[in-house]
C-alpha cells in the first residue's frame, strides 16, 4: 500500500501533491503532507508543522531559508482597492513589482509566465469593452494620448463564483475581504478559472519557473509561497505584506499614484475619502458578484 502511495496510485489521488512532492524529501514529510488538513481547520500546532515540512522543501528545492507566516486576517478591516483610470499611464510597473514580490512564473519552455495584473489599452471616444481591450500593446513609449489604461485583476468579490465552483474547498474568503487558495487543496481541476467572469485565476501548467536570485522569501502561507505544477493562483491583495501593516506591491510600484488601498471601515481612510468625493464603478455589476475592486477618475 505504502508503495502505491508513493508512485502511480498517488498520482491519481491527489495530482498538486504528487507533481509538487519533492522525492528527497523525508518519508515522514511525505506522508504528513499528503494527508495535510485544509487551511482553514488546522490547528496552530498543524499550521505550524506544515511550515516546517515547506520550508524543509523550499530549503531543498531552491537553496534558501523562506520565512512563511500564517498570521490571520486583521479585526475590523473591510479592505478595498480604487484605480484611478483617468491618470494611469499604462507604464505596467504594477505587473512587474507584482510578479517579483508574489513568486509567478516568468515562463519559458516548460512553462507559462504569469500575471496577476493586466493593463488593458482602450480607445479614447469608443465604447469600452473588457473583451476589446488590447492586453498586448507594445507602445515604443507610453502613455498613447490617444488611448487610455484599464489595468483589471483579481476583483475579491463579496459574492465569488470560483469558491461556490471549487469541488474541495480549496479556496475560500478570508474575512478582511482577500480570496485565497489552499495550494495543497487544489486539485488542478480549474473549474474555479472557468467560472471567474474576470478571468483572474491562473493555472500553472508547468513547474514555475522562477529565477533562484530573484525569489522572494518573505511569504505567507496563503499567498506567495512557491507554489507547484498543476494548480491554480491569484491576485490576494499581497496578504504578506498588508497583515504587516504594508501596502500591496503594486501600490507601491505605481509612479502615479493612481492606485488606493485601505479599510473601508475607517472613516480617516484615503479610501473612504474617494467614496465620498468621486463617483466610482465596478466591473460587471449586473452579475451581482458585489467586487471590492472599484474605478474612479479624478480627471475631467
Amino acid at each position: 500500500m505504502l508503495k502505491l502511495l508513493g508512485g502511480i496510485g498517488l498520482m491519481g489521488l491527489s495530482p498538486s501533491l504528487a507533481l509538487g512532492v519533492d522525492p528527497l524529501k523525508k518519508k515522514n514529510d511525505f506522508m504528513d503532507e499528503f494527508f495535510q488538513k485544509n487551511y482553514r481547520i488546522m490547528s496552530k500546532k498543524e499550521k505550524l508543522e506544515a511550515v516546517e515540512r515547506l520550508k524543509r522543501r523550499y530549503q531543498k528545492e531552491y537553496g534558501k531559508t523562506f520565512d512563511i507566516s500564517t498570521q490571520d486576517a486583521n479585526n475590523g478591516t473591510k479592505y478595498v482597492y480604487l484605480l484611478d483610470i483617468g491618470r494611469c499611464i499604462g507604464c505596467r510597473k504594477c505587473v512587474t513589482a507584482c510578479m517579483k514580490e508574489n513568486n509567478t512564473s516568468r515562463g519559458g519552455e516548460k512553462s507559462s509566465q504569469i500575471e496577476y495584473i493586466q493593463v488593458l489599452k482602450f480607445k479614447k471616444g469608443k465604447p469600452m469593452r473588457l473583451e476589446d481591450g488590447d492586453a498586448y500593446y507594445n507602445d515604443k513609449q507610453v502613455p498613447d494620448p490617444d488611448a487610455f489604461y484599464m489595468p483589471i485583476a483579481c476583483q475579491q468579490c463579496e459574492n465569488p463564483p470560483c469558491v461556490k465552483a471549487c469541488p474541495t474547498k480549496a479556496t475560500w474568503t478570508e474575512k478582511e475581504g482577500m480570496t485565497v487558495v489552499d495550494y495543497n487543496w487544489c486539485i488542478g481541476c480549474r473549474v474555479c478559472v472557468n467560472a471567474c467572469p474576470y478571468g483572474a485565476r491562473k493555472f500553472n501548467w508547468g513547474k514555475p519557473n522562477i529565477p533562484i536570485d530573484e525569489l522572494n522569501t518573505e511569504t505567507h502561507y496563503l499567498s506567495n509561497r512557491p507554489r507547484s505544477k498543476g494548480v491554480v493562483e491569484k491576485c490576494h491583495f499581497c496578504i504578506q505584506r498588508v497583515r504587516d501593516g504594508k501596502y500591496p506591491q503594486c501600490h507601491k510600484a505605481c509612479p502615479t499614484g493612481v492606485r488606493k488601498f485601505g479599510n473601508l471601515l475607517d472613516p480617516s481612510s484615503e479610501v473612504h475619502y474617494i467614496f465620498k468625493k468621486y463617483k466610482v464603478f465596478r466591473l460587471k455589476e449586473d452579475l451581482n458578484t458585489e467586487p471590492r475592486f472599484y474605478y474612479y477618475s479624478s480627471v475631467g
